[in-house]
């Protein structure tokens, strides 16, 4: 069964708005596990704009599935990361200047500071996703880097408009699950997803993870966050692929 991870940062964006106190990310975590969320996931940024160190220190105390940190591959970062421990933490592009994340990680063009990082992470026992394009070149490039696990960024087939478009996109995620299952690595997806969109991208074998966040946490603001997160997981497990050829000996 395909995992889903939690992005709770936006329950954080509304706290920071007014410098408050609430609503508070750990209880977010919370619901979204009593929901069914199968881990829970935290972008820490550099410019703090939602989920605090606190938050992150807290959540590791908190959280009873997986703790998923993003980060960039930042000193100051990894310095926390290494000292948290989550359970995995995803590696992602970062600018000061963006809404969200935009587009993958260019492992071919950071090769040096990436293999520190991932290193630096992995002698603290911590497993590395790194989120990347849906392009054979950076999976090869996160294999010899020694990933554990890549992210394929779904922005561009979460934005893609007309079937044609939409089905070349997913086309491009299904291509990509294939060529980084055969090298060994662990596949996941996340950025822009929904409880519409999300329905083919389960169809594509070999996905073990989803991260989603802004879909859960919106609906959550009108429904709770457990109903919504329940609700993220119907939409999985009714969708999901399902292997149906026969098995040997059947």
């Amino acid at each position: 069964m395909i995992r889903l991870g939690v992005n709770i940062d936006h329950v954080a964006t509304v706290r920071q708005a007014r410098r408050a106190h609430e609503p508070d990310p750990v209880a977010a975590a919370i619901l979204a596990t009593l929901g069914g969320a199968d881990g829970i996931t935290v972008h820490l940024r550099e410019d703090r704009r939602h989920i605090q160190d606190r938050d992150v220190f807290r959540l590791r105390d908190t959280v009873t599935t997986r703790l998923n940190l993003e980060m960039a591959a930042a000193e100051e970062i990894l310095a926390i990361a290494v000292q948290v421990r989550p359970d995995e933490a995803t590696l992602v592009p970062e600018k000061r200047q963006e809404l969200t994340t935009e587009g993958g990680l260019d492992l071919l063009a950071h090769t040096a500071g990436l293999r520190a990082a991932i290193e630096r992470l992995h002698d603290a026992g911590v497993a590395v996703s790194l989120f990347i394009d849906p392009d054979a070149a950076q999976i090869e490039a996160a294999h010899e880097l020694q990933a554990d696990a890549i992210e394929l960024q779904t922005a561009s087939y979460s934005e893609a408009r007309g079937e044609a478009a939409i089905a070349r996109e997913w086309e491009k995620l299904r291509v990509a699950t294939a060529h980084a299952r055969r090298l060994g690595l662990h596949v996941h997806m996340g950025h822009g997803l929904n409880y519409t969109n999300v329905q083919r991208i389960v169809r594509i074998p070999g996905v073990e993870e989803l991260n989603i966040g802004h879909s859960i946490v919106s609906r959550a603001v009108l429904v709770g966050m457990e109903r919504a997160v329940r609700e993220m997981k119907s939409v999985i497990h009714d969708h999901a692929f399902t292997d149906l050829r026969p098995t040997a000996g059947a």
